[in-house]
């Protein structure tokens, strides 16, 4: 070998050495000095007796067994053999040693030339290997990658889990496979922004299941790249976060049911101060009927919130509305069997109770000393679960039936109505007596009963600049919650109207929807957690204009009738009638709620 050659080879920078026949060092780069950690002298036999050799598995390998000494020996090539070198200062090196022997022009073997690869990088970039290939398998995030043209390339154990496809099913299809048809386009974006080098963080989207179920997934997606550094593909991560999608879901259903709790409380509150004022002869008696009705309200919420609203039982509304807080009276019996109530009857039953109590106080039997009332109440099952409940008083100054209903009466019948229920009074000389009955539910009802969807925006009725046009006007009322149905008879009543109903159930709105005729009608955004859509599609259909009155908001109500006129609760008559004049505009047809398809926008 001549100089010039070994002045390549020196600048070489992998080891390389050369051996004589016997061993002997004639020649080595300053890479191989590197490597080995020293600089042997040339000619030495014994130069390698400062380094070990080794086996990968870390058995001892003598001269004569080491890649070079099987080629000196043999006079063939060696490869494929891995040696470990122990170095003079201890550290081991994985090394692949490619020794080649040298022959004269007669065949005779003259020594040997050695190129040693140092294995330590492809080792640490093995270990990162498997290292990542084991954090990808074992990952709770989906992790796929694909190419620039959708292609998936790889997928691991979780996004089978997640998505239901095996790998076998996946690599090979395009990625367009998992995305909804319509988010197709949300692919040709991010496939945009990724060969333009752009990373995605923690973009929510939804992709579909094996099962066709949609899946709420957060992607990151970052470029892929080859050696020379073009993108040529794209490594996706998607968690799945349909759980906590879930949970801020039933977070915003909790506070909109809270809300739509609040303000149909005030608005119970706002129509027991208007009714009690326009039934009240003197401030004082306002005062006092007022701050009676509010209490009894006020207790039936606190039954109700301890019970997390899921109902209250029946003899605690009797002692929590009859005693009002104090000791036992003993002119009070009150008998039935255990009976839980959903919310919203047991807040109407408290206020009879209450009506009823308070009646007794000033007028009939709790009015004297040796006065009695008896409320007994069991449960019927014929036909369906019935509540039937009986209140009778004794021993009290004489009855008289009253010359005109008053609003405790109307309250009464107002409330039972609302759950279809039935009252009877009778006012005998020794007493007043009343009947109630109450269907009850087959089933018990769910914690916080049926949800409406999540409200949205509100929209607040503004008064038009159109002359009063209310006056004979037909108008179907639709309202549960009978005292805010009482409040709006008395607003359309002193406006002129006519008014139909109120209906306090879905079934009672259908009928008068389809057997009555009226020009304009206002609907309850939902009927005790039921949607009202039969009824919004029978007045789209008869022609009819109606608004919303709710507590809920615009994404509340039914899909095809989002775009109608809300009044929202609690209301003022101003509201009311403007809502009305609204409709009731003379063009009529741009006032009619037109149906919209689900899901359209």
């Amino acid at each position: 070998m001549t100089h010039a050659h070994e002045d390549v080879l020196e600048a070489l920078p992998v080891a390389i050495y050369r051996t004589d026949a016997e061993g002997r060092l004639t020649f080595f780069n300053d890479a191989a000095a590197d490597l080995w950690g020293f600089r042997p002298a040339l000619g030495a036999k014994t130069w390698y007796g400062e380094l070990k050799a080794l086996t990968i598995e870390g058995k001892p390998l003598t001269p004569e067994e080491t890649p070079i000494g099987i080629s000196l020996r043999t006079g063939r090539p060696v490869r494929g053999m891995e040696v470990v070198l122990v170095r003079p200062d201890g550290e081991r090196i994985p090394t692949m040693p490619y020794p080649t022997p040298l022959k004269d022009s007669d065949g005779k073997i003259i020594g040997a030339v050695i190129l040693v690869i140092d294995l330590r990088d492809q080792q640490r970039a093995r270990a990162d290997t498997e290292r990542l290939a084991a954090i990808v398998s074992s990952s709770d995030d989906a992790i796929v990658s694909k190419t620039l043209g959708g292609v998936i390339t790889s997928w691991n154990a979780s996004a089978e889990r997640i998505f239901g496809y095996t790998a076998e099913e996946m690599i090979g299809q395009s990625i367009l496979k998992l995305i909804p048809p319509d988010l197709h386009d949300e692919e040709k974006v991010i496939i945009a922004k990724i060969s333009a080098g752009e990373r995605m963080d923690h973009f929510e989207t939804v992709r579909v299941g094996k099962d066709g179920r949609r899946i709420d997934v957060s992607l990151t997606v970052s470029p892929l790249r080859d050696p020379g550094g073009a993108i040529v593909g794209a490594s996706k991560v998607a968690r799945d976060v349909s759980d906590r999608k879930r949970a801020e879901e039933m977070q915003r259903l909790l506070l909109d049911e809270l809300n739509h709790r609040i303000k149909n409380t005030l608005a119970t509150v706002q129509a027991i101060a208007g009714q009690t004022l326009r039934r009240s002869s003197t401030p004082a008696e306002f005062v006092t009927s007022f701050n009676g009705r509010i209490q009894a309200l006020s207790r039936a919420h606190r039954l109700l919130t301890g019970s997390s609203f899921q109902g209250a039982e029946v003899d605690q509304l009797v002692r929590d509305q009859l005693l009002l807080g104090g000791a036992d009276d003993q002119r009070i019996t009150a008998s039935g069997p255990s009976l839980m109530l959903e919310a919203q009857a047991a807040l109407h039953l408290a206020l009879v109770l209450h009506e009823l109590g308070t009646n007794a106080r000033k007028h009939g039997a709790l009015s004297a000393p040796t006065g009695n009332v008896v409320v007994r109440w069991e449960v019927h099952t014929n036909g369906g679960r019935t509540l039937l409940l009986k209140w009778t008083e004794s021993g009290g100054p004489p009855v008289k039936a009253p010359s005109s209903r008053g609003f405790g009466t109307m309250l009464i019948e107002q409330s039972l109505q609302a759950h279809s229920g039935e009252v009877t009074m009778s006012y005998a000389e020794t007493g007043v007596s009343c009947s109630i009955r109450l269907p009850l539910p087959e089933l018990p009802q769910a914690a916080l009963g049926p949800f409406a969807r999540p409200a949205g925006p509100l929209s607040m009725v503004q008064p038009p600049e159109q002359p009063h046009v209310l006056s004979g006007k037909r108008i179907l009322v639709v309202e549960d919650e009978p005292l805010i149905g009482m409040v709006l008879v008395d607003y359309l009543e002193e406006a002129g109207c006519k008014v139909i109903g109120p209906a306090q159930s879905l079934e009672k709105a259908k009928q008068l929807v389809a057997s009555e005729a009226f020009d304009a009608a206002l609907v309850d955004g939902n009927l005790a957690g039921r949607a009202v859509d039969d009824v919004a599609v029978g007045l789209t259909q008869k022609g009819v204009p109606f608004a919303f009155v709710t507590g809920y908001g615009r994404e509340a109500l039914p899909a095809a009738f989002q775009d109608g006129i809300i009044v929202e609760k609690p209301f003022t008559q101003e509201q009311v009638v403007s809502a009305l004049e609204r409709l009731l505009l003379e063009d009529r047809d741009d006032n009619v709620v037109k149906l919209r398809p689900q899901g359209q926008s």
